[in-house]
């Protein structure tokens, strides 16, 4: 009888439950929350999950609470797909997502087709709003900046610090990866510097002998990488384990304490692009201290993630609208106050005059060092 009656007012309570969430609204955060670039996606979910919190506080969206749905693409395009798809299924009016250019670009048509607001926090891969603006889409926009805008700050930089000089241009053949390393060997070409190597590596791949052995040979004195972390980490450590002492200069794929725990000492010097810090923002200062309170450091990609919830929010509530037409008109219509500073889009969904500065490695840590490096 017990076992009834418990059946019963489970059966009840999970009703009032299923009208109470009727009235949140569906938003999602998409990316790597498994897998080996796994640390970013944590990133994007605590970013996320602190950003509904803060706007719950203050009375949710049109009078209505957020709720958080969660996917996993674990940067593979296919599974970006069906998770696109399982959002879709679930109604949600925004992705703050994804993470990885070549699960964004092919989710993307997903969420146009279910007219569904797509804002990546992290994919910078100029395709993924080119691509749209092409085929009219309006529904796709990014927090961050593009690789063509990170390449020329990197290709520049090597062109002059290297002129006469071999210098490798690596890419691990992703959409992101090679993007970033094209990005850069176009700048640095334009700059009088002509790349000794144009090699690709895989996503996954952990023995870099060949590669090295082939640098070695050829006399590298700088490899640039167009990929993530793990590939990066391995190669140069194997590189110093090897005996070559090229510097490795990479992209905002190693804003991540991950980097040094696969590197240890063989790290340090190597340099990355990434925009100025945003957790030194002072409109950021009360959320990154939000974070540490709860033992987060928001490094990398979570306060870009936060402001994608949070300039959505405010485009809604000023458009009076969850139609993702009437957020995307206020989106691109005037600039958004958030976590990252002043946001301005473009007619493409991109940030207006992203910046991109230099950060060294040094005992586990990484510091803004300026443009010019």
């Amino acid at each position: 009888m017990r076992n009834v009656a418990t059946a019963v007012l489970a059966a009840a309570l999970a009703g009032i439950g299923g009208v109470a969430s009727a009235q949140d609204i569906a938003v999602a955060t998409a990316g790597p929350m498994t897998g080996q670039y796994a640390v970013f996606g944590e990133q994007m979910r605590r970013g996320a999950e602190l950003a509904i919190e803060n706007i719950n506080a203050k009375g949710g969206v049109l009078g209505r609470k957020l709720k958080l749905e969660v996917g996993d693409d674990a940067c593979d395009p296919k599974q970006a797909v069906a998770v696109a798809n399982q959002l879709a299924s679930k109604k949600v009016a925004l992705v703050a997502g994804h993470f990885c250019s070549s699960s964004s670009i092919p989710a993307s048509a997903v969420y146009n087709e279910n007219g569904i607001l797509q804002i990546s926090p992290a994919s910078t891969n100029p395709a993924l709003t080119d691509d749209a603006a092409k085929k009219g889409w309006k529904n796709v926009f990014r927090t961050c900046g593009r690789d063509d805008a990170q390449g020329l700050v990197a290709g520049k930089f090597l062109a002059n610090r290297y002129k006469g000089k071999k210098v490798a241009i690596i890419h691990d053949k992703s959409a992101y990866g090679k993007g970033l390393a094209d990005e850069t060997k176009k700048a640095m070409n334009a700059a009088g510097l002509k790349e000794a190597m144009y090699e690709a590596i895989s996503q996954g791949d952990k023995d870099f002998t060949a590669l090295i052995t082939k640098m070695k040979s050829q006399k590298i004195e700088a490899m640039y990488l167009g990929g993530y972390h793990t590939e990066g980490g391995l190669l140069v450590r194997q590189a110093k384990e090897q005996g070559l002492n090229a510097l490795l200069v990479s992209g905002d794929a190693l804003v991540t304490e991950e980097f040094w725990k696969i590197t240890g000492k063989s790290g340090e010097g190597t340099l990355m692009t990434f925009a100025p810090d945003p957790r030194k923002e002072a409109a950021a200062k009360d959320v990154v201290a939000q974070f540490k309170t709860k033992g987060f450091d928001p490094e990398g990609y979570t306060l870009y993630t936060y402001a994608a919830i949070q300039v959505w929010a405010d485009a809604a509530a000023k458009a009076k609208s969850l139609k993702t037409a009437d957020v995307a008109k206020v989106l691109r219509g005037a600039k958004h106050k958030s976590v990252i500073g002043t946001l301005d889009f473009n007619a493409k969904g991109d940030v207006v005059n992203p910046i991109y500065v230099f950060y060294s490695w040094k005992d586990g840590k990484y510091t803004e060092i300026g443009s010019g490096a």
